[in-house]
């Protein structure tokens, strides 16, 4: 094992407390000891406060006693303060403190074993740079245990302490998140992703995860609504969402003034699930199996799902020689209908795209013959959401924003190999998506 070993003269304490900032804790470094992997630094406090934290009188210092802290990292090592700390005896014999030791409130809290900054290091190493809780255990020297209790306490005070967090939030993204993938234990391993969509509509920001709630249906969300009272929910004027009826449900109980938002991500899915679905069932009515290599359908079923307008000349021969199979007429239409609503989507004046897109929905507000039962579904679907898909013209805003964060959330359990811990995996999204960094700067 290996020992400090304490260098022979002091080190000028100017360039000692530049280089360390220990100015900012309100400490001078007396001496340095390099003990192998840790950097062991020896200081007293610049000021202390003598009176007594009780009855406020005068103190006399009665001894020193030595206080362990664990600081940043040092030319990518652990460090450790050693902080000497006066006793101090209250000289006042009435009070009921007689012997305390001095605080350092500018470096660490009372029986606190990490100084200030070092929360606001994990955090920011968290937020900013993907680190998992293990690297940053590693960085600082301490357990894995003691690093994720300082980060989830600060998060947890950063997301629910701050009254004025959700002042500003007028337009919400909802979405499900599958936050673990083990079966058989019992629990929902869904939650339902809440997202301000606000500092992105209006240009001056990036979306964050505002929370996330266990469960996915009406209920979770509606709960989550209602215990942000009134005045938050008369505020929100815009809620995006996919096609789960549960969250629109939600939005319509709570949320009345609203208007509700069908991303055009989900709109289009929908259309092409319909598209695959009547190319697979034609596929099985003339060629009596599923697609293998060879067969006309299945040959063309990535460049059915692409845009026309990026379709290459090679491609689009191959599949007009397809599509304009008389057996195939099924799949042509759904497949014309589908490029509709891409198209809408393309237009350059949302005024355009609205209309467009009310003509597509109104086409399909008809009878459909048995042969096309798949658009007709579909139709089914655009008629009875019209209103939410049509307001995305209006408005602006997409659940694309709450689906990227979604994808961050993927990688983010990905850096901690799983969680098991609900509580724990829901804090740390606030940390990494929360948009919390200059909360945590401020730290």
């Amino acid at each position: 094992m290996s020992h400090p070993t304490v260098t022979a003269t002091p080190a000028p304490n100017l360039v000692a407390d530049t280089i360390c900032r220990t100015v900012e804790l309100g400490l001078s470094i007396d001496n340095a000891a390099d003990a192998g992997n840790i950097t062991h630094l020896y200081c007293h406090p610049v000021t202390v406060d003598l009176s007594c934290p009780h009855c406020g009188h005068a103190c006399r210092v009665r001894d020193h006693i030595e206080r362990r802290l664990t600081d940043l990292p040092i030319a990518g090592h652990p460090s450790l303060l050693h902080v000497r700390v006066p006793r101090l005896v209250c000289v006042n014999d009435d009070c009921e403190v007689t012997i305390f030791r001095a605080s350092i409130p500018q470096a660490a809290d009372d029986r606190q074993t990490v100084t200030h900054r070092v929360t606001r290091w994990i955090l920011q190493r968290m937020a900013a740079d993907g680190m998992s809780v293990k690297a940053c255990a590693r960085g600082l020297g301490i357990g894995w245990d003691k690093t994720n209790q300082l980060a989830l306490t600060a998060c947890r005070h950063l997301s629910y302490g701050d009254p004025t967090r959700l002042d500003r939030v007028r337009i919400l993204g909802v979405d499900e998140h599958k936050w673990k993938h083990v079966r058989g234990d019992g629990s929902p391993g869904f939650v339902t992703v809440i997202v301000d969509l606000t500092p992105l509509v209006d240009g001056v920001g990036s979306a964050r995860l505002l929370d996330m709630v266990p469960g996915r249906s009406a209920d979770a969300f509606g709960d989550w609504l209602d215990a942000r009272g009134s005045t938050f929910r008369h505020r929100i004027r815009v809620v995006t969402m996919d096609g789960f009826t549960g969250y629109a449900k939600a939005a319509t109980q709570h949320l009345a003034q609203a208007r509700q938002v069908m991303d055009p991500f989900h709109v289009v899915h929908l259309a092409i699930d319909k598209l695959t679905a009547c190319r697979q069932r034609v596929q099985n009515e003339t060629m009596g199996h599923r697609g293998r290599s060879g067969d006309p359908l299945y040959g063309i079923r990535r460049i059915l799902l692409t845009r026309k307008s990026l379709v290459t000349p090679k491609n689009a021969v191959k599949l007009d020689d397809v599509l304009t199979n008389d057996a195939h007429l099924p799949v042509q239409v759904t497949w014309h209908f589908y490029q509709e609503i891409i198209a809408a989507y393309q237009q350059d004046r949302p005024r355009d795209g609205k209309l467009r897109m009310f003509k597509v929905i109104k086409a399909l507000h008809v009878k459909i013959p048995n042969d096309l039962r798949e658009l007709r579904v579909l139709g089914q679907t655009l008629w009875r959401r019209r209103a939410d898909i049509l307001a995305y013209f209006d408005t602006g805003a997409s659940n694309g924003p709450v689906e990227n964060i979604n994808g961050k959330l993927e990688h983010l359990r990905g850096i901690a190999l799983g969680f098991r811990n609900k509580a724990n995996y829901i804090l740390r999204s606030l940390i990494h998506s929360g948009g919390l960094r200059g909360a945590i700067n401020a730290l």
